[in-house]
């Protein structure tokens, strides 16, 4: 079997702890960060279009 390569970005931040509440999480953090950074990176200034 063949690991699959990440992305460099997940393996960087892969080892943040969550500070949420277990009921409240709805999305993986590594997924909000990885989606924020990519915004910034689009031009996003705010978490609204």
């Amino acid at each position: 079997m063949t690991k699959k390569k990440r992305p460099a970005v997940v393996e960087h931040f892969s080892n943040l702890t969550d500070p949420r509440i277990d009921r409240k999480k709805r999305h993986q953090l590594l997924d909000i960060v990885v989606i924020a950074i990519c915004g910034v990176i689009c031009g996003a200034n705010d978490w609204v279009g």
